[in-house]
């Protein structure tokens, strides 16, 4: 028995000496097979194209279905208006919610490269059903008759739904895990590779937007003139090429254990800080509880440093008299390491941060719904070409393809110079860049608004639900900064995400970043409704009447910017007082 754990502890201090030379990685990443890793044969960026080409497949097929879902209900299953926009809009809500479920199977039982692999495959599924629902004719309802149209079976109706809710799910499994784990692919405990991973998410997000103009243009081009068979077929295939891309790099990835159910030991957290509310906590914070060697008790998790906020929390890690005489501190629901309290410290001091998050949502949702309204009444004729208003949310896309290169090559070696950073900008500066521009976009939107509504009075067509002759191409400043604020904030709410969370948080707290969008559609819904509500108060007209040339849109663009500069503050002020984590 000596033999054996002589044997071991030789083994630990020979990985330890080659964790320090640098040969292995030192932020506890492992195998395929579980075994360390040698850092030049794994991860870095041999691994990311596999990671970024499956990225960008999923995308493209996830847009190939979102982008004209809606023309799919109203076309072929013969839904009305407002029950298309609803089932879409329920939709979409779903796939950011299922990311919640995810996230906890990834950091509590099964690991990223699983979960990932198991939900890809139940997308693949989904997708597949969606083609074979608009392809073979006993599963998709008859063609209109004239102004007759046949309304879907509930059998079409349950074939078509369970494929497009297949999808949602299976999403869920993959958007809080892919950028985590293409992120595990560079070691937090090196420098170099630091600088490294804060170009991937760049990339990252890059690859989304290049499978997104893709969908936009083209798929949705296929959709409406090839048949839709074929148009949701294409993004299937392109689904089932994302999962063999993924695949393709196993020998090479950098795999995070899981470590428990996070939700669990938050709970343990509260737990026992309740139990122990009536102990003092020591002044010496070594005499809270955490193990005794170099590694966590909470599995693919490095240990985390006291911090003084909170203390209350710290009550947690107190030994009591009676687990000293016992010897005894293997019960986590009356003693928690410090690690773990810290985890749970980690969450309360990102969530102001994450809130204001939200706000930014709110104004991107603007892209898809008021920018559009507002473009629908402008001229939107170039030459005998007429130009489809949503279509101009490609300016964002486009906007993001273009920024993301000049920031990454260009922004950040010289702000590097100056800041002396190893990203340019840290993320909490990144993403109050992007605020700040999000103020100029809702701005751009009001001015370009004021322009047309001056117009439509000089040539007396506010009484008149017709577009003022302002051309289109005024919106495209709008969607240009929108994109160049979504390159500033949501790469950077990625990358903060990720470095600030604990290690076996990771998938739970970008499942997190991803929710501001759902909440953000929300808030954008509330505040509409008191605008209409209290602008139409007394019989008036309010600010966005069924005719625009009577309203004011141009106040609810300036109330959406005032909005974006409150936030702007107040994120300043909690970014001013966050405590960045520290990890052993």
């Amino acid at each position: 028995m000596g033999s054996v754990d002589e044997e071991r502890s030789l083994l630990e201090a020979e990985l330890d000496r080659a964790e320090n030379s640098g040969l292995y990685t030192g932020d506890g990443s492992v195998d395929f097979n579980g075994n360390p890793v040698l850092k030049q044969n794994t991860g870095n960026w041999k691994a990311c194209p596999f990671i970024l080409g499956n990225e960008c497949c999923e995308r493209l097929a996830y847009y190939g279905i979102a982008t004209n879902l809606v023309s799919y209900l109203t076309k072929k299953l013969h839904e009305g208006n407002a029950s298309a926009a609803r089932n879409v809009t329920t939709w979409q809500g779903t796939c950011y919610v299922t990311p919640l479920i995810g996230a906890v199977l990834a950091d509590a039982y099964w690991g990223r490269y699983w979960t990932i692999a198991a939900f890809s495959t139940i997308y693949f599924i989904g997708m597949c059903t969606l083609t074979l629902s608009a392809s073979i004719p006993a599963l998709k309802p008859a063609e209109c008759v004239g102004s007759i149209c046949p309304s879907a079976t509930p059998a079409q109706y349950v074939v078509f739904f369970f494929g497009l809710y297949l999808i949602a799910l299976g999403t869920g499994g993959i958007k809080p895990c892919v950028s985590s784990f293409g992120a595990d692919q560079f070691d937090d405990t090196d420098p170099k590779e630091r600088v490294k991973k804060g170009s991937f998410f760049n990339w990252f997000y890059f690859s989304i937007n290049i499978g997104a103009l893709i969908s936009s243009s083209l798929i949705v081009w296929i959709q409406d003139n090839a048949g839709w068979g074929l148009g949701f077929g294409i993004p299937a295939f392109f689904m089932g090429l994302a999962i063999g891309s993924f695949f393709s790099g196993t020998s090479l990835y950098r795999f995070q254990r899981p470590g428990g159910s996070p939700i669990t030991r938050m709970c343990q957290v509260l737990v026992a800080a309740f139990h122990n509310r009536n102990l003092k906590v020591p002044e010496d914070s070594s005499l809270l509880y955490e193990t005794g060697d170099n590694h966590s008790a909470i599995e693919g998790s490095r240990k985390l440093e006291h911090s003084e906020e909170l203390k209350c929390l710290d009550k947690a890690a107190i030994v009591t008299d009676a687990e000293t005489k016992s010897g005894d501190f293997s019960n986590p629901w009356r003693l928690c390491t410090v690690t773990q309290v810290e985890e749970l410290k980690i969450l309360i001091r990102m969530f102001p941060i994450w809130a204001t998050g939200i706000v930014f949502s709110a104004v991107y949702a603007q892209m898809s719904t008021m920018f559009v309204e507002q473009g629908m009444m402008m001229d939107t004729k170039i030459g005998s070409f007429t130009i489809p208003p949503a279509s101009l949310s490609s300016f964002d896309v486009i906007s993001v393809i273009f920024w993301v290169p000049i920031y990454d090559k260009i922004i950040v070696p010289i702000a590097r110079k100056f800041t002396r950073k190893e990203r340019g900008f840290s993320e909490l500066q990144r993403m109050g860049i992007g605020l700040f521009i999000s103020v100029l976009c809702m701005s751009a939107a009001a001015l370009v608004e004021i322009k047309r509504l001056q117009l439509a009075k000089e040539l007396d067509l506010v009484d008149k639900q017709v577009a003022v002759p302002i051309n289109i191409l005024w919106q495209i400043p709008q969607y240009f900064l929108l994109g160049a604020a979504e390159v500033c904030t949501f790469i950077g709410q990625l990358e903060f995400f990720y470095d600030q969370s604990p290690d076996a948080m990771r998938s739970l707290c970008s499942a997190l970043s991803l929710l501001t969008t759902s909440l953000g559609n929300y808030l954008s819904s509330f505040i509409l409704t008191l605008v209409i509500y209290f602008t139409t108060k007394g019989g008036q007209i309010g600010w966005i009447p069924d005719n625009l040339n009577e309203g004011h849109l141009d106040y609810f663009f300036w109330l959406l910017a005032g909005l974006s500069f409150l936030n702007m503050l107040i994120y300043t002020l909690c970014a001013a007082k966050y405590k960045q984590k520290k990890a052993s």
